[in-house]
């Protein structure tokens, strides 16, 4: 863990939420396996699935740097600031490639912004951290529960909506 002043108190927190990506990316992997053949009838819903679970993931890899011990805090900045853009870069490309499968504006837009919006607290986070500034830690608190919901909106689509 980070031992800078910024980092103070944020330990459990990290613990937390890299324990609770990895069960539910584990068990969206399982789901989606599960229920594979249907899934595979949509030729959008494997890209769809890959979102869900790079959502999730992203917790997982920003918790984990976090608790990577004695690195610095503009090493910890980089880090999440990258892992924020190159999900969001690959958020965008899964995007592009199956926009034209959302029929419904009202789909349409929520699907944006649950493919588009998580990853951008991450990136802020990590700049301000990155830059020392101790307001960027809290930045990582929406990156995760936006991240969370983002994942359980795929999941839901895939398991529960797919049936309809």
């Amino acid at each position: 863990m980070i031992t800078s002043d910024v980092m103070q108190g944020w330990h459990d927190f990290f613990v937390a939420e890299a324990g609770a990506s990895a069960a539910l990316a584990g068990l969206l992997f399982v789901a989606i396996s599960i229920n594979l053949t249907r899934i595979l009838e949509f030729w959008h819903l494997p890209t769809r699935a890959a979102e869900a679970l790079l959502a999730l993931l992203s917790v997982l890899v920003v918790a984990t740097f976090a608790l990577i011990p004695g690195q610095s805090q503009r090493a910890y900045g980089a880090e999440v600031g990258a892992t924020g853009l190159v999900i969001w870069t690959a958020q965008a490309f899964a995007l592009a490639r199956t926009w034209n499968a959302s029929h419904e504006h009202a789909r349409s837009a929520l699907r944006a912004l649950m493919n588009q919006l998580p990853p951008m607290p991450f990136m802020i986070g990590g700049a301000l951290i990155f830059q020392g500034q101790a307001k960027g830690v809290y930045w990582l608190v929406p990156g995760t529960l936006l991240s969370f919901a983002a994942g359980l909106f795929g999941a839901w689509i895939l398991l529960i909506e797919i049936q309809r």
